[in-house]
């Protein structure tokens, strides 16, 4: 199955002629792995913009992945024309590239990965795993779901750090994909070296000799290309899965003390690590007036309001992992507000929801987060199960 530039032919299973001045360089697995690398990049950062579209920001991220980790080992094991040995990655090659592209428009193009497009695909490789690896350690940290989730109640806090470099580093290689879409367009339509179709027919302008496959090597990038479309399957078929099952547990708050539960006779009983112990303190100390409503001891006992007061200050945010409570608190500073909607994080993620679903017969207020949040009342506040009526 390794063969080089000299022995590749003999140890082809089958044989390609040139078309006329040019030279097959991209075997059509090549070229389906290269569309996946492109379209899965662009999907997983676009739909990074669109919190309810997380799930396939995770799967678009996840493949990714896997196609990147296949390039790697494609560069090592793969056709002469995809391996790292032929890439021209001296700096004085890379000068020499865009000197002679500045000085001779009509200029000789190298079959294989010239000076510009070694560098780009090394680029591509090493901050996209990296993108790839902080996207899996914040997804973790952040979220308690995914292959990292188990990092969640140790890590939770260094989700910022891995937010920061996730981001960072995802708009800087979108530039220079930017760059790279710019440079073909210009090989396109200035030198007139059919580089745009080069990753569509497999051919380029050029001189050199056919690339071959082996059926081992066709085997192994085909077999990659099905996973990927396995996993879009898997993820469009189902709720939950590998990529985003929870390592939160559901909880039945009501039955972790009996006195909370008495709430539920006029709403639903919320998460304790919504908000801070202060919060919960000033809520439990105004019944008098709890949002209007007056509580006496006729509905509960003073033991019962102590009873719930303790357990909601014990399980508030300050004692969770959950990201909601990390992000409360991160963006209340000295604030401590009786309600969710008062939340400066709250706001922030809820500034693009349109009013008319607050005030829509379904959901009514936007008190009301068990009429978007499946599982709410159960502690479960994954994006998974965010459903928003329409």
């Amino acid at each position: 199955m390794f063969f080089d530039q000299k022995s590749h032919q003999k140890t082809s299973t089958y044989s390609m002629k040139n078309s006329e001045n040019s030279v097959f360089v991209w075997p059509l697995c090549t070229r389906i792995i290269h569309w996946i690398i492109a379209l899965s990049f662009f999907f997983a950062f676009v739909t990074s913009f669109f919190y309810t579209f997380y799930t396939w920001h995770i799967c678009f991220g996840f493949i990714f992945g896997v196609v990147l980790l296949f390039r790697i080992i494609w560069g090592f094991i793969g056709p002469y024309y995809a391996r790292f040995k032929t890439f021209q990655l001296s700096f004085k090659a890379l000068k020499h590239y865009f000197v002679e592209k500045v000085q001779n428009r009509w200029r000789k193009i190298y079959a294989g990965h010239n000076a510009a497009s070694s560098w780009f695909t090394i680029l591509v490789l090493s901050l996209g795993s990296f993108i790839v690896l902080t996207g899996l350690l914040l997804q973790g940290t952040q979220e308690a779901n995914g292959l990292f989730g188990f990092l969640n109640q140790d890590f939770f806090q260094s989700s910022f750090t891995f937010a920061f470099l996730h981001r960072f580093v995802s708009y800087f290689l979108f530039a220079c994909v930017m760059v790279h879409v710019i440079g073909v367009l210009i090989e396109q339509f200035y030198h007139k070296t059919d580089m745009v179709f080069a990753m569509i027919t497999g051919y380029k302008k050029a001189e050199g000799q056919d690339t071959q496959v082996s059926l081992v090597l066709k085997f192994f990038a085909y077999g990659i290309i099905i996973v990927c479309v396995g996993i879009i399957l898997h993820v469009k078929s189902n709720g939950e899965t590998f990529l985003t099952h929870t390592h939160f547990e559901r909880h039945n708050f009501q039955s972790e003390n009996s006195a909370y539960a008495r709430c539920s006779n006029c709403h639903k009983p919320y998460p304790p690590f919504m908000l801070p112990k202060d919060s919960w303190v000033k809520i439990m100390q105004g019944l008098d007036n709890h949002f209007g409503e007056k509580i006496t001891e006729h509905n509960i006992s003073k033991a019962e309001q102590q009873s719930i007061q303790d357990y909601l200050v014990a399980h508030s945010a300050e004692s969770s992992s959950h990201k909601l409570a990390f992000k409360t608190l991160h963006s209340l500073g000295e604030l401590r507000p009786l309600s969710m909607s008062k939340v400066p994080y709250w706001r922030e993620v809820h500034h693009k929801i349109d009013k008319k679903v607050f005030d829509s017969l379904h959901v009514k207020s936007a008190a009301n987060c068990f009429a978007c949040h499946q599982n709410f009342e159960w502690g479960i506040l994954d994006a998974t199960h965010i459903h928003l009526p329409q």
